[in-house]
């Protein structure tokens, strides 16, 4: 089973960040931008929030917010929850699953190091199972 630490390694682009202080407006347009459901909230180096698609629809949309004066640090989830590099995808997908989450933002020694989503996750464990197969095939074919 793929540690956190090697799902980033195959794991392709940036991490995108706001300030607190950015307008929604701001990061919904990142997400279209760099076609993702969520962008960390930062206060400098520190992760002080999630901002998600989901956040966006049930505290902006629904409750007649405006996108472009709300401060994101209004909308976004907090305290937020993460996990290390060396957890495994099974305990990451145990996570989302338990707390209907679909990112987790990965923190090594109190500093953000990436984000992985469900998908990513899900790839990851398809892959290994297709290793194993392909193992048990070899095996069984010797």
């Amino acid at each position: 089973m793929r540690n956190v630490n090697q799902i980033l390694a195959h794991k392709a682009g940036r991490l995108v960040t706001v300030p607190k202080e950015a307008p929604v407006l701001e990061v919904i347009r990142l997400m279209a931008e760099h076609h993702i459901g969520s962008v960390l909230v930062m206060q400098g180096a520190e992760l002080v929030g999630i901002a998600t698609e989901r956040d966006y629809a049930r505290k902006v949309i629904l409750q007649g917010r405006s996108s472009a004066e709300t401060p994101v640090s209004q909308i976004m989830s907090s305290p937020v929850i993460t996990v290390s590099p060396s957890d495994t995808a099974q305990t990451c997908m145990a996570m989302m699953t338990d707390r209907r989450i679909r990112h987790l933002p990965v923190l090594d020694e109190g500093r953000v190091v990436g984000l992985v989503s469900i998908g990513d996750l899900v790839k990851a464990v398809i892959e290994d199972q297709r290793i194993e197969i392909e193992q048990l095939q070899s095996y069984i074919a010797s």
